[in-house]
């Protein structure tokens, strides 16, 4: 039976369901209990914005808090994961990826090729993603994109609460590292989800609104303004259709294909940075792929290639919006062929 949650609920209830199934799901992290050991509540914190909040009481064996330390928790749980576990890292944001990238990229994402395929790495890494909350430049970034440079990884960023808590449960279960990327400013945001266990696959888009006029590519919150532009080019007549990425590794890129072909142009959008993001690397193959249904040039909305402002006005102004989405489908509206 569904019903609406947020998705910081939805996600808390993946967690909370998987451990109940799976005695060797286990979570580690800064703060995500909080108080424990100590006087007063001993389930504090559940994170910076609360999201395990609550399943310290449910699991009391199963959740650790670490060290003010990347580099240490991050590589506790690879190293877990090579024997036997199926650790939840939380990373907190994204931006803090730096202090660990090795573990991540020369360790867990190589040791399923570099000992013939007889290791599996079962972890989760979850971090907040992306700009809006007023986190300034270390903490708002969408770096998404150079974690789908790695082979070996693979990288979730959903949009709704139904997609997060399945693709959860199925990034818990899958034995390579998944990277599942949050974005901050959609943890309140709520939807249908049912309350049992259920997965969504990795590797599949969702369509949330089929069109004829125009493809508009997008994942995380972009998902939500290309639903925006959509509306805003239905006033116009214009039917846009949206492809929500939901995984960026591995990529569908066969509904985009199939959706180009009816469609002829391609808007792609992105919060991440424009230089060799998500929507470069998806119109890149769709220019190899499907160079002959294109009847226009494409498009590709990002924000500028600078820091994330911390003035309010400004960081406002960086993250695409659905009007100026909208404005790039009717620039590939206006050229090309008929």
């Amino acid at each position: 039976m569904a019903r609406k949650i947020s998705m910081k609920m939805a996600i808390n209830e993946a967690i909370d369901q998987e451990m109940t199934r799976d005695p060797t799901v286990i979570m580690m992290g800064e703060d995500i209990v909080g108080g424990a050991g100590g006087e007063g509540e001993k389930d504090a914190w559940g994170g910076v914005l609360g999201v395990t909040k609550g399943l310290y009481a449910k699991h009391p064996d199963k959740l650790l808090d670490t060290p003010l330390s990347e580099s240490a928790y991050i590589g506790a749980a690879i190293g877990a994961a090579a024997s036997g576990m199926r650790p939840i890292a939380e990373l907190m944001f994204i931006d803090f990826m730096g202090v660990c990238f090795d573990q991540i990229f020369n360790q867990a994402a190589k040791f399923r090729y570099m000992f013939g395929g007889k290791a599996e790495t079962p972890v989760v890494i979850r971090a907040m993603v992306g700009a809006g909350f007023r986190a300034a430049a270390q903490h708002s970034q969408m770096l998404t994109p150079i974690f789908t440079h790695i082979p070996g990884l693979k990288v979730v960023c959903p949009s709704t609460p139904y997609d997060t808590k399945g693709l959860l449960i199925q990034s818990i279960r899958d034995n390579d590292p998944v990277i599942f990327c949050e974005h901050k400013n959609l943890y309140g945001f709520e939807g249908d989800v049912p309350e049992k266990s259920y997965t969504v696959p990795l590797g599949e888009a969702n369509v949330p609104r089929e069109g004829k006029d125009v493809t508009i590519v997008a994942y995380g919150l972009m998902a939500h303004r290309a639903l925006e532009a959509a509306d805003l080019l239905a006033k116009d007549g214009i039917e846009a259709e949206v492809i929500d990425l939901r995984t960026l590794s591995p990529l569908d890129m066969d509904t985009v294909l199939e959706s180009v072909e009816k469609t002829g142009r391609l808007v792609c959008v992105d919060e991440a940075n424009p230089r060799c993001n998500i929507a470069t690397d998806v119109s890149a193959q769709v220019a190899m792929n499907a160079f002959g249904a294109l009847k226009a040039q494409i498009e590709m909305v990002a924000p500028p290639h600078v820091p994330v402002p911390f003035s309010p006005v400004l960081e406002d102004l960086y993250i695409p919006s659905g009007a100026q989405i909208a404005d790039a489908a009717r620039r590939t509206l206006a050229k090309g062929k008929t």
